[in-house]
């Protein structure tokens, strides 16, 4: 169904990858990546289609992630790149689009921009009650679901604040609730004040009491264009007075359902924690507890804000959360593939993207070492060994000498002294008080002196 209802935008974007890419004179900047009225028409006549849906199925493909706009200009994005051999970016691209269903049908110019913003604000809860109603719901149920749902923003909005400074009352009652909703004293349950005390207390002047409910003659026809845009984008369907999920729409707002549930269940709470306090926060987990709170770290963030936040992680000075980063970028999975290829040029990081690069391209796990040269490897090893001298225990620095892919002990520190890693000496220094071998330990620490001394 993703496939089906985004194969107008794919073909545009492919003509103008084709057609405006780098060395082509068709391509205009306007400021906004848009197309210009010529590149429009000649999209036309090649296509077969009117510039109008040339211009709607390009503006659909910008939303899908299909093209990707950097400034004043618009490039292939990874999802166009991978559609026909990956179903994930064929997903991710209709969630895309999915999620940005306001933008893809204009609004209705007639109503406030207030009243619109609290329609989108409430769609979520009345997607979810058509998801759990798995059938046809009539309009005038879900308009007033929405009624329902509009009041409670406007109350969450309102704030009430009480003048200060007046007379307390004569015998103690119960406190007013600062909350919103709070019933006023003079309703049943809650006591009023006492004889003597200067009466209700007054809310500030312009605030009112209550706010007002929503009013369904003014939320029906932001209901029916709601309904309207998101039929547009595949979502549901929408006539005779009722709406359906289609399976499309019903599974994207399962799995929207889901992130909000792992995410409410952060295993070991670092869900609202930064990516390096939160890999620090994983170090001491399991692997599949570990990776249980990175999915929920990132079911709390946009994926590309999330990868942006744990590569900067990896670039810092401990190896421990450099090693975590990737392991947490394989549980983002496809989305993290353009940001890991643009750090393979980084000596800190090459060999943990070209691991994960190898892994992502379905080379088994066990093998995936082989993509990396002798050096790269030996790099990594000292990497890792710095991530076990820092936060692990004596015994196990010793047992990463057979991690080493040298054959012989001597020839490893011949590889590590030229690597140039800049925690050799730290390592090295560490190996040799660990090594129970005295022989071994004395060689470890002669390389180790080598290294500091420039030899």
């Amino acid at each position: 169904m993703a496939r089906a209802g985004l194969a107008g935008p794919v073909r545009v974007a492919r003509w103008a990858d084709a057609a405006l890419g780098p060395g082509s004179d068709g391509a205009t900047a306007d400021g906004k990546a848009t197309l210009s009225d010529a590149t429009a028409e000649r999209a036309a006549v090649d296509l077969g289609l009117s510039a109008a849906q040339i211009r709607a199925d390009w503006d659909t493909a910008r939303l899908a992630g299909l093209v990707e706009v950097h400034g004043d200009s618009a490039r292939p994005g990874w999802r166009l790149r991978a559609w026909d051999r990956d179903d994930s970016a064929v997903l991710r691209g209709w969630v895309a689009l999915f999620d940005a269903w306001s933008l893809a049908s204009p609004e209705p110019e007639e109503h406030e921009p207030a009243a619109v913003a609290e329609v989108v604000s409430a769609m979520p809860q009345v997607l979810s009650f058509l998801q759990l109603s798995a059938g046809p719901v009539p309009v005038e149920q879900l308009l007033d679901l929405l009624q329902q749902r509009v009041t409670e923003l406007r109350t969450e909005r309102c704030e009430v604040p009480y003048e200060t400074g007046a007379a307390q009352p004569a015998e103690p009652g119960p406190a007013r609730p600062a909350v919103p909703g709070a019933r006023r004293p003079s309703e049943p349950g809650v006591a009023g004040p006492a004889a003597g005390s200067p009466g209700p207390v007054r809310l500030v002047p312009g605030v009112p009491e209550d706010p007002a409910p929503a009013d369904d003659t003014s939320l029906e026809p932001l209901l029916v264009w709601a309904l309207r845009a998101l039929a547009a984008v595949g979502a549901l369907t929408y006539g005779d007075g009722h709406a359906t999920l289609t399976p499309l729409g019903s599974w994207a707002v399962w799995v929207k359902l889901e992130q909000i549930c792992v995410a409410a269940q952060s295993p070991a709470g670092n869900i609202e924690q930064s990516a390096e306090d939160m890999l620090r926060g994983c170090a001491q987990l399991r692997p599949n507890a570990a990776r249980a709170e990175y999915r929920a770290w990132l079911a709390a963030r946009t994926v590309g804000g999330a990868v942006t936040e744990l590569i900067h992680a990896a670039r810092g000075e401990d190896a421990l959360l450099r090693g975590l980063a990737f392991e947490a970028l394989r549980v983002v999975g496809a989305p993290a593939e353009p940001d890991v290829r643009a750090v393979v040029d980084e000596p800190a990081l090459r060999p943990y993207a070209l691991l994960w690069l190898a892994e992502h391209d379905g080379i088994d796990p066990e093998d995936a070492h082989e993509v990396l040269t002798r050096d790269e490897a030996t790099w990594l090893w000292v990497d890792t060994a710095a991530a076990v001298a820092d936060h692990g225990e004596s015994p196990m620095l010793v047992r990463h000498l057979e991690s080493a892919v040298q054959p012989t002990v001597p020839q490893l520190l011949d590889e590590v002294r030229a690597v140039g890693h800049p925690r050799t000496v730290q390592v090295l220094v560490a190996l040799a008080a660990a090594h129970p071998d005295p022989a071994l330990a004395k060689a470890v620490r002669r390389a180790a002196f080598q290294v500091h001394t420039g030899g």
